[in-house]
């Protein structure tokens, strides 16, 4: 794999600031993840103490194929979420985004925004990427709408292809953008840099 690949980027903007996660985010990132609602679609459970956050973040730094990144407020430098690069593949230059949350005070701000823009930016421009795709919850209508606004294009659905934390089988529908369509989706998030 090209050492840009696999590794996590440092990427630097405005609002947010996104940069390889490491156990001492552990106590921004608890403190961010404090609302229950955001957790609703997330594969794993909302951490019950840091013990539990160190853990959560151990398990996302042992995951192959993923490269987990702390969400940082540009700002303060507070850590207001996190979010991936996952099932990165060099070979075929495609990858996905996701495990992707902010805590409630960043949502439906900038900082969202410009991660997005961001971590496209880099996956098109300075890896480039074939292809860049997202996988939500069926139910999720809120994340599905959110990647439709990003002008990734809904391609399909996998059926009961995961197992949701509450042992229910999850429908999981797959979007994607492809590098030629990249440059009218950064015309697009650069004039909206405002809003989630």
């Amino acid at each position: 794999m090209d050492a840009r690949w696999d590794q996590s980027p440092t990427l630097t903007g405005t609002h947010v600031r996104l940069e390889p996660l490491t156990i001492a985010h552990a106590p921004g990132l608890h403190e961010a993840g404090k609302d229950p609602d955001i957790w609703t679609w997330l594969s794993g459970w909302q951490p019950a103490d840091l013990a539990a956050t160190e853990r959560m973040i151990a398990g996302a730094l042992a995951t192959p194929g993923r490269l987990a990144m702390a969400q940082l407020d540009a700002r303060t430098g507070e850590v207001a979420g996190t979010t991936s690069y996952h099932d990165v593949d060099a070979k075929h230059r495609s990858l996905c985004i996701g495990s992707t949350w902010i805590g409630a005070p960043w949502q439906r701000t900038a900082l969202n925004t410009e991660a997005k823009l961001l971590l496209l930016r880099n996956a098109f421009e300075a890896l480039g990427a074939n292809r860049v795709a997202w996988h939500t919850d069926i139910r999720n209508e809120r994340s599905q709408r959110a990647i439709e606004r990003l002008g990734a294009r809904r391609e399909g659905v996998l059926r009961a292809h995961k197992i949701r934390k509450d042992g229910t089988p999850r429908d999981t529908v797959v979007y994607s953008l492809i590098a030629p369509e990249w440059p009218n989706a950064r015309e697009r998030l650069s004039a909206r840099p405002h809003r989630d």
